[in-house]
């Protein structure tokens, strides 16, 4: 793979655009009804001293613990209901996978 900065910069946009719709979808079908909880999305695969890694730090990814690149509420809902949140990491791993890389989403209840 090979993008530029300011394309994984658009590309993360997308995927929280994505989020964020269907986070709203989510809402407005089901209401907060899950107990609270946390989603985001992992992004494997891409090691940080590679070109790709070193544009997906200049481009605002971090990496966390398990060395995966990590995206925590890609929807930037308020909301507390897990399964929204979970709605809104699915959608943002889908513009991940359909772009290349090797993305899932993940959850834990609070």
């Amino acid at each position: 793979m090979n993008y530029t900065v300011q394309e994984l910069k658009d590309l993360l946009e997308d995927a929280k655009l994505a989020a964020y719709t269907a986070g709203i979808e989510h809402l407005d079908t089901y209401g907060e009804h899950a107990y609270c909880g946390f989603a985001w999305v992992d992004i494997f695969g891409v090691k940080g001293n590679t070109k790709l890694g070193r544009a997906m730090k200049a481009a605002g990814y971090e990496k966390d613990y398990k060395g995966a690149y990590s995206i925590w509420n890609p929807s930037g809902l308020g909301t507390q209901c897990m399964s929204t949140k979970e709605a809104g990491a699915r959608a943002a791993a889908q513009v991940f996978k359909d772009a290349g890389f090797t993305a899932y989403a993940g959850s834990r209840p609070d």
